[in-house]
């Protein structure tokens, strides 16, 4: 899907549908992974194309087992992002997923927009990453990293906070499975 924010295609997807993207349709791929999978064998049909890999757990507090993103993660995909717009005409086509393209990917190809178009407001990034993924919901601590960096002074986190509270109250059943993952933080204004 075209953008106004950058002058190539996006998408944004979950592993089950990277099977729709083979044959030469992608030229960049934001990868973030599980830590414990295997790199998925579709990139075998994409031909070449570059691809930033981040391997983290969809965690927004330090968890026991869990490895949780980290600023460097959000530092390394925040330097993919600026390296796409520096030479926009080898990128066609970016690509970003994550296990299934809700929250990791959706935080990652928000916080590339925010960063390259720092005069519009962040709900903008937000509201163009939600036409392409209805089912958006950003890992707040990989945005609460990026907005830093970014020096967004609480925009950026403002804007995902008002995509958590819209989707909360059209899908309850979101606030209660973000309660019983340790993502409290990201509902807690929607709990009576």
């Amino acid at each position: 899907m075209a953008s106004d924010f950058v002058p190539f295609g996006l998408t944004v997807c979950g592993l089950s549908e990277l099977c729709n993207f083979g044959g030469g349709k992608v030229s960049h791929v934001l990868s973030i992974l599980d830590p414990e999978m295997t790199e998925p064998s579709e990139f075998g049909d994409y031909g070449e194309h570059e691809r930033l890999e981040l391997r983290f757990h969809d965690v927004i507090e330090p968890t026991r087992g869990q490895i949780a993103p980290e600023r460097s993660d959000v530092e390394r995909i925040l330097a993919f992002g600026r390296d796409l717009l520096a030479e926009p005409v080898d990128c066609r086509h970016l690509l970003v997923h994550c296990h299934a393209g809700v929250s990791r990917s959706t935080a990652a190809l928000t916080m590339i927009l925010a960063q390259a178009r720092p005069d519009l407001p962040a709900a903008d990034a937000v509201g163009t990453v939600v036409g392409i993924r209805a089912q958006t919901w950003p890992n707040l601590r990989m945005i609460e990293f990026a907005d830093d960096i970014l020096g967004r002074n609480g925009d950026l986190v403002a804007a995902v906070r008002q995509r958590h509270r819209t989707l909360g109250k059209q899908r309850p059943e979101l606030v209660q499975f973000m309660i019983d993952n340790g993502r409290i933080r990201e509902v807690e204004d929607l709990i009576d």
